[in-house]
């Protein structure tokens, strides 16, 4: 049996929606909310809920374990998660992590991906890390009223990859024998890396109006972000996604998409011209 998190959010239904019939634990906070796949029972727990978690997870062989919403106490939660499957007896663990996760990485949020990752690793459970990229359909919603993307991302790169492709590729490594990912760790990215001006020039043409980049300091960035009155961490998360194009550390492009699913990923171009 598979056991999802997340299935009521972008990503966990996309994945979700590739498993037809197969034996599914939805695990959610509000059953409600739970899509209605073929072959799936619901099970309600949060994360972080220990009792709840051992219930819901009780029989689930195989934990697609999609990241929580960004929070202050998150990698508490995750390792909470990760311990009452373990506790439950979840035989494999598959997380959506963040490509360049490391303890000292610009991106302040793929630090708690390390360090769920090492937790992870600690319990002796067996795993696949999928380190995703930015999403694709962020990259619109960079374009502010005035049409201008604005953030210190220099002239760096980022390999900006489709939820539907880190969904293809999620449901592939659930449904493969365990010996076929153990221990592996994949960076998942779109086809190509692309500048935040070159976004831009995209964006124009699919919308038919002028949209440009416009690189911002590190000190204008956090002033400009701090008005919306968010909490520190969530403010240096914003600002430090841009930092991490700039640095490189979204730069690389990687043929797993392409490897685990058979299929090319969705690049920008193609993205919005959907839209």
């Amino acid at each position: 049996m598979i056991g999802v998190t997340g299935s009521t959010g972008q990503l966990g239904s996309r994945i979700v929606a590739q498993l037809p019939g197969e034996p599914l634990r939805l695990i959610v906070r509000d059953p409600a909310r739970a899509p209605s796949v073929p072959g799936a029972s619901v099970a309600q727990a949060a994360y972080g809920e220990h009792a709840a978690l051992l219930s819901a997870l009780d029989g689930v062989d195989v934990l697609m374990l999609l990241s929580a919403t960004e929070s202050a106490d998150r990698v508490a939660l995750h390792k909470a998660t990760v311990d009452a499957a373990v506790a439950a007896g979840v035989q494999r663990i598959v997380y959506t992590s963040f490509v360049g996760a490391a303890p000292g990485a610009t991106f302040t949020f793929a630090r708690d991906h390390w360090h769920t990752e090492e937790h992870i690793r600690s319990t002796g459970v067996d795993f696949t890390f999928l380190r995703d990229n930015l999403y694709l359909d962020f990259v619109p919603g960079f374009v502010g009223s005035d049409d201008v993307i604005r953030g210190p991302a220099g002239d760096g790169r980022v390999a900006a990859v489709a939820r539907d492709d880190v969904a293809a590729v999620a449901a592939s490594v659930l449904l493969s024998a365990e010996s076929a990912h153990s221990g592996a760790t994949y960076d998942l990215t779109g086809p190509s890396a692309f500048t935040l001006a070159e976004a831009a020039t995209v964006l124009t043409e699919a919308w038919g109006r002028k949209v440009r980049y416009e690189a911002e300091t590190l000190d204008e960035a956090y002033r400009s972000r701090e008005s919306y009155g968010a909490a520190p961490w969530e403010v240096a998360g914003w600002v430090t996604s841009y930092a991490a194009i700039a640095s490189g550390e979204m730069g690389h492009v990687s043929t797993a998409v392409a490897d685990i699913t058979g299929r090319q990923p969705i690049g920008l171009e193609e993205y919005v011209g959907r839209g």
